[in-house]
């Protein structure tokens, strides 16, 4: 049991104290709930820049992540479809450091049209290396763009092009900022060695008179169930074909979310999941498969991702994967196979309690959702599947009338 304090400032700022004893390093995770979902129009991959313009650091500080290594520490960050976090580890003794440096860039940054030029260049260069220059880089933009006709989840998180990174401009960046990057739109977590009652005072003094802005966030459009099979086929420079298969499911609180979990690492979740030992291990059919369920607030997408081995025709190995899907859902999921993918999980979410960064982040992520309690049911729900659970959502979601799909075949 994680145990944990939920505090709230007077601006709104949510903090989390999760302190463990004989602990020298302090984790510090920050989450603002802005993603990709919040990008302006014209401007996808915006709030991924925004992360990157946040390095350059606050009104007092030139360089964030210079700062904090002198003081023993080192940062990092991810934007996703719905949150950008910020993380930092510093000594215990160093904590203030991080705190001012992230109260310092919450305050306000040093808006200028060369950081922004800079970070642009920085995002197209790695739009380019890992969309471009990759090998099925692009795959999943074609994905979503497929799978969602209005939610802005069909739009990249790095963008759709790197032109509208580029068309950014300094009054775009002032606006989002002053938008989003607010304390009452902010969730503070600390995890690691420290005295609760002194670090809530320091907190307050660093972030306590921050003011606040307009959450403001308008109603996102929504997509209809999908009713029918839809695919598309891409042509790229690649080795060989790959096949994506996207199931639209459910989002982050919903009943059946964990049975998704559950299912997909039973199906593709290491060697001897079920779809792994049948097409690659035992028919050499596919020379990879992965299968998951994203981890996002909205409905998305259950994805199968396979790529047959080179001797293997490509329709032939798509009828193969088709089939083994449909002989599973008409023959029923095994028990005990069920039982493994449980007790694996449960060293999975073991060692993520003991990792200081994945403790701060994951109790952002639930106290974003509304829910920082959730940190200590996640194991329980998914203990609480059942084999007709799976079964169940087997033939609800793994439906071809539900699916989009991507085959991506070299030029």
């Amino acid at each position: 049991m994680i145990q944990f304090e939920h505090h709230q400032l007077d601006n709104g700022l949510q903090v989390i104290l999760a302190p463990q004893e004989n602990r020298s390093l302090v984790a510090t995770s920050l989450l603002y709930r802005v993603g990709s979902r919040n990008d302006p129009k014209g401007r996808s991959g915006f709030a991924h820049l925004f992360e990157h313009l946040m390095f350059a650091g606050g009104q007092s500080v030139d360089n964030f992540d210079e700062r904090l290594q002198a003081a023993g520490g080192d940062s990092n960050a991810f934007t996703s479809r719905d949150l950008t976090v910020y993380f930092n580890m510093v000594p215990s003794e160093n904590l203030d450091t991080a705190l001012w440096l992230e109260s310092d860039r919450m305050r306000g940054l040093k808006f200028s049209q060369k950081i922004l030029q800079t970070q642009q260049r920085v995002v197209v260069e790695e739009f380019k290396e890992t969309c471009l220059e990759q090998p099925y880089g692009d795959a999943e933009h074609h994905l979503y763009g497929l799978a969602f006709d209005k939610h802005p989840y069909r739009h990249p998180v790095i963008g759709e092009d790197f032109s509208q990174i580029e068309l950014a401009k300094l009054g775009d960046v002032k606006d989002f900022f002053y938008r989003y990057y607010r304390p009452n739109n902010a969730i503070l977590c600390l995890c690691g060695g420290f005295e609760p009652a002194k670090v809530l005072g320091r907190i307050e003094q660093f972030f306590g008179d921050i003011p606040t802005g307009p959450i403001d966030f308008e109603a996102l459009p929504q997509d209809l169930p999908q009713t029918e099979h839809k695919q598309k086929t891409v042509y790229g420079e690649v080795p060989s074909p790959a096949l994506y298969l996207g199931y639209r499911a459910v989002g982050r609180l919903h009943p059946d979310f964990h049975a998704l979990t559950v299912l997909g690492y039973l199906l593709g979740g290491g060697k001897s999941s079920l779809l792994r030992r049948q097409l690659m291990r035992e028919q050499e059919i596919f020379h990879s498969l992965s299968v998951g369920m994203s981890n996002s607030f909205d409905p998305d997408l259950f994805q199968i991702i396979g790529v047959p081995d080179e001797d293997v025709d490509f329709e032939a190995a798509r009828e193969k994967l088709l089939n083994a899907i449909e002989q599973f859902k008409f023959n029923g999921l095994p028990e005990q196979e069920m039982l493994k993918v449980i007790n694996r999980l449960k060293i999975i979410n073991f060692y993520s309690d003991v990792s200081l960064d994945s403790r701060a982040e994951e109790l952002c992520f639930f106290a974003a959702l509304g829910k920082p309690e959730m940190i200590n049911e996640e194991y329980d729900r998914i203990k609480a599947v059942t084999v007709e659970d799976l079964n169940r959502c087997a033939k609800a979601y793994l439906v071809l009338s539900n699916c989009s799909e991507i085959n991506y075949l070299p030029e």
